[in-house]
């Protein structure tokens, strides 16, 4: 486990009533060279953190040669901002200590699955470049991820929203202002990040139509996407293993890493 601040007393929004300390799990893989990275966020509509979407998604992308951390970020009664300053924090942290980890600091990226899928949305929406004249030299680090990979993601907090998730991350009746910057295909710009997409046609939980918004977006911004929709198949599925054709997601997904050089066969 390493925690994702040093001392409690660091933590920003920090609740001493709930304490919860973010942290993130390590996967690094051992090599001669830097390789790739991905922080995985797992879903749970913000009230928890879905295991089956964690530890396997990190065995698996260290299966095609990914180093990867699952971050276990804030959630209800945790609210908005928490969760961002969580995923922002985890990516400066990982790029600061990229040397130490044998980790390429521009081969960084991150995955999430459904509010977990929001999360990483956020990041790549709303990241900076870090601030330069702050005495933690973690946050003077940039927290824009190299690339995302969304799995049946919340997108929108406005039409087609996850109500619980948008519930257990703002409240009841939020800003209408909040509402739209944290509908993260409004904020979509041509520095987004390349972004991979899946999500099934029949999703019952979270519409198909936040991944179509964000595709729409990414498409409007000139950023460079895949997206693929799956006929059937019931929300949460994870690496979705006992799910016909939705299964050959992790295929499509490391083809797709290989198509925008994050991963490099017969060089890491």
């Amino acid at each position: 486990m390493i925690p994702l601040w040093e001392k409690q007393n660091d933590i920003p929004l920090f609740d001493s009533k709930n304490p919860f300390e973010p942290h993130l799990v390590p996967y690094i893989l051992e090599s001669g060279k830097k390789l790739p990275c991905i922080i995985v966020f797992p879903g749970g509509g913000y009230t928890h953190r879905a295991q089956h979407e964690s530890e396997p998604v990190c065995l698996w992308l260290n299966s095609i040669g990914i180093s990867a951390f699952a971050l276990n970020y804030r959630v209800h009664p945790y609210k908005h901002p928490a969760p961002l300053l969580d995923a922002k924090r985890a990516i400066r942290l990982v790029r600061y200590f990229s040397k130490k980890w044998n980790i390429d600091p521009n081969r960084i990226g991150v995955l999430g699955f459904s509010a977990g899928g929001h999360l990483a949305s956020l990041i790549g929406t709303h990241f900076d470049s870090g601030d330069k004249k702050n005495n933690d030299p973690v946050e003077r680090i940039s927290c824009r991820p190299d690339c995302m990979v969304l799995c049946y993601p919340v997108i929108s907090l406005a039409e087609f929203a996850h109500e619980g998730s948008k519930k257990a991350l703002l409240g009841e009746n939020p800003d209408p202002v909040l509402v739209w910057t944290l509908s993260s295909h409004n904020m979509v710009s041509i520095k987004t990040p390349p972004t991979f997409l899946w999500h099934t046609s029949d999703d019952s939980s979270v519409p198909v139509e936040n991944s179509l918004l964000f595709a729409m977006a990414l498409k409007k911004y000139g950023v460079p996407f895949e997206l693929h929709i799956f006929p059937h198949g019931r929300h949460g599925l994870g690496l979705a293993t006992d799910t016909l054709y939705v299964k050959e997601w992790t295929k499509l997904c490391e083809k797709w890493f290989e198509s925008i050089g994050f991963i490099r066969y017969n060089g890491g």
